[in-house]
């Protein structure tokens, strides 16, 4: 659900044009935003808490190159759920599908028919061949058979 579903849902139970309702979400979640930079912890009864806590620094890796990064220590928001928000999640709540990450196609494979056909027919090959008076080599085609076939 978006904050546009959530103003649309809230103005049609409370019967009130949803540009008044927006302003009221608006307010209301930069409320919650004020109350956690000064305060750092906002409780809502029945809802959950959320709580300003700091991640120690710590020792990463990079995946990509596997060089050691150093990440600094951070803020970092965390919500723990109300028991009456709790209860109703678990006894109600619709699992949602969790969306997987497309990786890139892989390079198309080759097939080994249609190469094991070409192995068994003859292919053609240049190899350079000594003249009959010792001059120059000249280049003669000859045909030749994939050894693993015969």
């Amino acid at each position: 659900m978006t904050k546009k579903e959530i103003v649309k849902h809230i103005a049609e139970q409370v019967k009130e044009t949803q540009l008044k309702t927006k302003e009221i979400v608006r307010l209301t979640f930069e409320a919650i935003i004020e109350t956690l930079v000064t305060e750092g912890r906002i409780e809502l009864r029945n809802f959950g808490v959320f709580e300003v806590k700091q991640r120690k620094p710590r020792k990463a890796r990079n995946p990509r190159t596997g060089a050691r990064v150093n990440v600094e220590a951070k803020n970092v928001v965390t919500f723990q759920p109300g028991k009456e928000m709790e209860e109703k999640v678990r006894k109600q709540a619709k699992p949602v599908a969790t969306k997987r990450k497309t990786r890139k196609p892989a390079a198309p494979a080759t097939t080994a028919a249609p190469v094991a056909a070409a192995a068994a027919e003859p292919v053609p090959v240049s190899v350079p061949m000594p003249s009959v008076n010792g001059s120059m080599p000249h280049i003669e085609t000859v045909e030749t058979v994939n050894q693993a076939s015969s």
